[in-house]
């Protein structure tokens, strides 16, 4: 796999890979029974596991029906379920960490990993909620962790309003909860400014996808 390259964070200067405490994390209310959860620089030493991740992952170039062509899917995927062990330890220990952090207010563990890796700014994902399997019909919750050079993340509401904007990357934190998944969709979009390798980690309970 071609390397990209990434540049380092000038406030996360550790390989020491190292979780904060949650208690920091501040709630933004969306409407509609939709809120967001943002926490950043969770991760110390993010840019190490980035590292790893990217040259150790066994990533997916998947290809998909778009209309009346196949078309590249513009990201590279890998996906653990709830019996896989995942590519590091400090990821088990991040679930883990949510799991019990959202324990009353989820009523059920974050069992899924999803892996996205964006190498550059081409590279992206449209608008969408998680609402294949439960998300459709619960409430429920998705916790991203991302590791990497900063992507723009954006949310709407679904019925149409204004676009939210938060640029994650270097070990920050975002979770997503309540109805967001069906009332609300999130993006990342493509972008012609210089933009280093991201990779995003999302934990999902069982049945969300």
């Amino acid at each position: 796999m071609t390397a990209h390259h990434l540049q380092g964070s000038l406030f996360d200067q550790t390989d020491r890979l190292r979780l904060g405490p949650l208690h920091g994390i501040r709630r933004t209310t969306l409407g509609l029974g939709a809120w967001i959860d943002v926490l950043p620089g969770w991760l110390s030493g993010a840019d190490a596991l980035f590292k790893e991740l990217a040259a150790e992952v066994p990533w997916r170039a998947e290809r998909r029906q778009m209309y009346d062509q196949v078309v590249a899917v513009p990201r590279l995927l890998a996906f653990y379920g709830a019996d896989d062990a995942l590519p590091h330890p400090v990821l088990a220990e991040a679930r883990d960490a949510l799991s019990a952090y959202y324990a009353r207010e989820l009523g059920e563990p974050f069992t899924t990993s999803g892996l996205c890796y964006y190498r550059d700014g081409r590279d992206s994902v449209a608008w969408h909620g998680d609402r294949i399997g439960r998300g459709a019909r619960v409430d429920t919750m998705v916790a991203i962790l991302s590791v990497g050079a900063p992507r723009d993340l954006l949310l709407r509401p679904l019925r149409g309003g204004a676009s939210m904007r938060h640029a994650l990357g270097h070990g920050d934190l975002i979770v997503m909860g309540g109805s967001c998944q069906r009332t609300w969709e999130h993006c990342v979009p493509k972008t012609t400014r210089a933009a280093g390798p991201r990779i995003s980690v999302q934990f999902r309970p069982h049945g969300v996808r």
